[in-house]
């Protein structure tokens, strides 16, 4: 006889009948109501408030036993399609709902009921799968946690749940997370019974090299503080949502206190430290289907319930104020939504419990990083949630956005971008010295330089010297942000009261060191002058000093507001005074409404018809705060999109439309195309969502939203890609290739134009190089060389035959030890790189490339 009829066995015929009948009369009760059977609510109904609730608890054991039986025995008959109209269907749903009832009423189960129970959930059928954790096995052990809060179970109880809980581990399921949870709820249930007033050794339960970490380093705790750490787990594991409630924050803070706040904040910075250097994990795998093997790789980075877990652990942190913590929270949530492929960001849910974090802590520090996160996490949905913790901080201070975010710049103890640390007898001065980049410099104490750190201080100040670096890493990382948190001003036209401009930049020592190589603009009712700092000074592009100070307040000088001449001085006052900007400015692209584009009236066409590679593209887009869904291969009703911006002080929305380009297998392993091809640019009205004329959208706004979508154009664009035709490209599109490769000149090219005019004189390879119209034209010792200066593709005389050269970017960087006016033009430096190489095209032994050169 089998386990089943066994227990189908225990039930007499008036048992069956009676249950029968529950199940019919509620069913009919129901339809009176309503034709659905889900989420119903069985303690409403009469059969249940007047029968079932009155029965005692080994009735009540025998019920929800026969409706597991019912549930599955209906669910082996069923079929692939059914209609909740089916009375099996309904009558099925009546016992789920019964039997989610009963479990969670008080019950007084005792060890053969508990077995009872579990083994026709271990033998019963759900979902058309076998599966124990289908289902409420989790209700039952609630249950009898209440039951034996204060009492000890029966030995023989004990052993049943322990050997089940060995059994739940050895389970595959992609219910990972919810068997982990439940093998701990069982444990905490066989440990508190058998181990009275002791702690139950709480630790991170997830399979992953995090656990592994952590759970070694807590084994190696003096007993006193292993129990303080295995409480926190326990309540850290049990936490839910994007913010902590109170009851939880209060709960921790007690623990918290009696382990101590170094303690704690050790520990969790270097789980931290683990977490944002962890790299994703890729294992392989096959599974068998219709007769075959088919393989397929997992990417994990950490399990769901410890990513959960270190949430519980971040917002702990909001019992200390640290600047270490907070940045490394803000590391972590930037790991935490790097992407995994096919599967989205690694650990949503961690990245969110970060940013509440950073939200809530402590003065403006975290309001920061999360200025600075805004501008390095890309998902649409973490953008929004950036946008509105910090638009709530300004709120609560009483300002606008931009002026928190001026407020929030931590200024690391520097003044005019460098601070001192004493060493006993040694100095060392942490500087900036560009964007992203610092320097340690060592000194004697007769101010005399030292190459490298002394040994002595290597030895005794270990725990410092790693500080200091990590405010180091913190700096670069904070200059980098601020100077594209400049940049996008650009978009906004932004007027700064003097007095904060005074504070927030000129005398912020961070800030100074990116305001005072800006060209500003200084008004003061009808009057308004531009100036830039050198030297302690103010001064004109015509050397005049000025005081700002006399001046109301300050905004970007640019150059869409500017004549030519006026442009022109600024480009050579830089060159004169050898000043780099840390962003473009003076040689920033301008987009002046043209004819055609008044004519069309709402819209432009000027950066239409181009195959863009939409991966990087989306990438691109959202790096300038571009709002993108990207076109996939599969029917979801859309074969156009837009790339969108919402401009909230102009009420202005800015779109770009781009196409699918639906060719044969041009789409990746997701099903998403690889390739899109760009339409119009629009403006429509926030509030109305009608167009808006072009005429009447500010010039300098126009101007940067086509500078962004040009820059979109310029690197995602095929045309860029020297490889694109040899590995098959599209065909139809492969005069685009040509035609942009070798084209007219964008404006992001122009500028470079002018600039390789004033470098290549003064270059080493100038009696073998020139500027003629698109191309930087290198004279090799074997050919002749074009290299147009926007795609920064090669064409070969006499019969323009096309080089191919894919650059190497862990080469020498020429444009390193040239002056340029701004930093961050990559093509440039691949330009450069190509001409010196060519120009010495004898000494090339790359047969990749030498083979095309001689190819005749």
């Amino acid at each position: 006889m089998s386990l089943i009829d066994k227990i189908k066995g225990i039930f007499s015929n008036n048992d069956h009948s009676e249950f029968e009948a529950i199940i019919s009369d509620t069913r009919k009760d129901i339809l009176t109501k309503t034709s659905y059977f889900w989420n119903l609510k069985i303690n409403e109904q009469a059969s249940y408030i007047n029968s079932v609730s009155t029965w005692p608890d080994k009735k009540k054991v025998k019920f929800l036993v026969w409706c597991v039986n019912y549930i599955s025995e209906t669910w082996k008959k069923s079929t692939n399609t059914y209609s909740s109209a089916d009375e099996w269907h309904q009558r099925s749903g009546v016992c789920e709902a019964y039997l989610n009832q009963l479990l969670k009423t008080k019950l007084e189960l005792d060890e053969e009921d508990v077995k009872h129970i579990f083994e026709t959930f271990n033998t019963g059928q759900k979902w058309s799968q076998v599966s124990f954790l289908a289902w409420p096995v989790a209700a039952v052990i609630n249950q009898l946690q209440r039951q034996y809060k204060s009492e000890k179970m029966p030995e023989g109880l004990t052993l049943y749940l322990t050997q089940l809980a060995q059994g739940l581990k050895a389970v595959e399921t992609y219910q990972e997370k919810e068997k982990l949870k439940l093998i701990d709820k069982i444990e905490a249930l066989t440990f508190n019974s058998t181990n009275a007033g002791e702690v139950k050794p709480s630790i991170f339960m997830g399979e992953d090299r995090f656990s592994k970490f952590a759970n070694e380093y807590i084994q190696t705790l003096a007993k006193e503080e292993r129990v303080l750490w295995y409480q926190l787990i326990e309540k850290a594991q049990k936490v839910t949502g994007s913010k902590p409630t109170q009851k939880y924050l209060n709960d921790t803070k007690n623990l918290f206190k009696e382990l101590g706040a170094d303690k704690f904040k050790k520990t969790v910075n270097n789980w931290f430290d683990f977490l944002i250097h962890l790299k994703d994990e890729v294992s392989h795998h096959t599974y068998e289907y219709n007769g075959g093997s088919h393989p397929y790789t997992v990417t994990e980075y950490i399990t769901s319930i410890n990513a959960d877990t270190i949430k519980g652990f971040v917002w702990i942190c909001s019992n200390f104020h640290d600047s270490t913590t907070l940045s490394n929270i803000s590391r972590l949530a930037e790991r935490a939504y790097r992407k995994i492929p096919g599967k989205g960001p690694a650990a949503a849910g961690l990245g969110n419990a970060c940013l509440y974090q950073l939200y809530a802590s402590k003065g403006l520090d975290g309001i920061g990083h999360l200025s600075r996160l805004k501008l390095r996490i890309k998902q649409n949905n973490t953008q929004v949630a950036i946008d509105k913790y910090i638009t709530e901080a300004a709120a609560k201070e009483g300002v606008s956005t931009h002026e928190i975010e001026d407020m929030a710049v931590e200024d690391f103890g520097l003044t005019n971008g460098e601070r001192d640390y004493d060493f006993e007898g040694f100095t060392c001065k942490l500087k900036i010295v560009g964007i992203g980049k610092s320097e340690l410099l060592w000194f004697k104490s007769d101010g005399t330089a030292q190459k490298t750190m002394p040994s002595s201080v290597k030895e005794k100040f270990a725990a410092k010297i790693k500080k200091i670096k990590d405010t180091q890493k913190q700096l670069d990382l904070t200059t980098s942000a601020q100077r594209d948190r400049i940049d996008r001003m650009f978009r906004s036209d932004r007027k700064i009261p003097i007095q904060n401009f005074n504070q927030f930049y000129v005398e912020h020592g961070l800030m100074c060191f990116i305001a005072h190589k800006i060209i500003w603009s200084f008004f003061k009712a009808e009057k308004e002058i531009a100036a830039i700092k050198i030297d302690g000074k103010w001064l004109t592009n015509a050397n005049e000093e000025i005081s700002p100070n006399d001046y109301e307040g300050v905004s970007l000088w640019h150059p869409a507001k500017q004549n030519i001449t006026e442009v022109k001085r600024w480009r050579d006052f830089l060159a004169e005074h050898k000043l780099q900007q840390p962003l473009k400015q003076a040689y920033r692209e301008v987009y002046i409404l043209t004819d055609a584009e008044i004519n069309t009236k709402t819209y432009s066409n000027r950066m239409a018809a181009h195959v863009l590679k939409q991966h990087q593209f989306n990438s691109l887009a959202k790096t300038r705060g571009w709002k993108y869904s990207l076109l996939g291969a599969y029917d979801d009703g859309r074969f156009n999109e837009t790339a969108s911006i919402t401009l909230v002080e102009y009420g202005l929305r800015a779109e770009f439309w781009v196409n699918e380009i639906n060719a044969e297998n041009q789409y990746n392993d997701t099903g998403i195309w690889n390739y899109i091809a760009t339409d119009q640019v629009r403006f429509s009205n926030l509030s109305t969502n009608d167009p808006v004329d072009l005429i009447e959208v500010p010039p300098i706004l126009f101007s940067e939203i086509l500078r962004d979508v040009d820059l979109f154009v310029g690197v995602a664009s095929v045309g860029n890609d020297p490889t694109w035709q040899d590995t098959g490209g599209v065909p139809a599109y492969r005069d685009y290739w040509t035609s942009y490769s070798f084209g007219d000149l964008s404006e992001v090219a122009k500028n470079r134009k002018e600039i390789l005019s004033t470098l290549v004189p003064r270059l080493k390879i100038n009696n073998v190089a020139e500027i003629k119209d698109k191309f930087l034209v290198v004279t090799g010792k074997l050919r002749t060389y074009k290299i147009h200066i926007g795609s920064t593709n090669i064409l070969m005389e006499p019969n323009d035959q096309y080089l191919c050269i894919v650059p190497d970017r862990s080469k020498k960087n020429y444009a390193d030890n040239l002056f340029i006016p701004f930093e961050g033009d990559s093509g440039l430096s691949v330009i450069l790189s190509k001409a010196f190489l060519l120009a010495e095209d004898d000494k090339i032994v790359d047969t990749t490339i030498t083979s095309q050169i001689n190819r005749k």
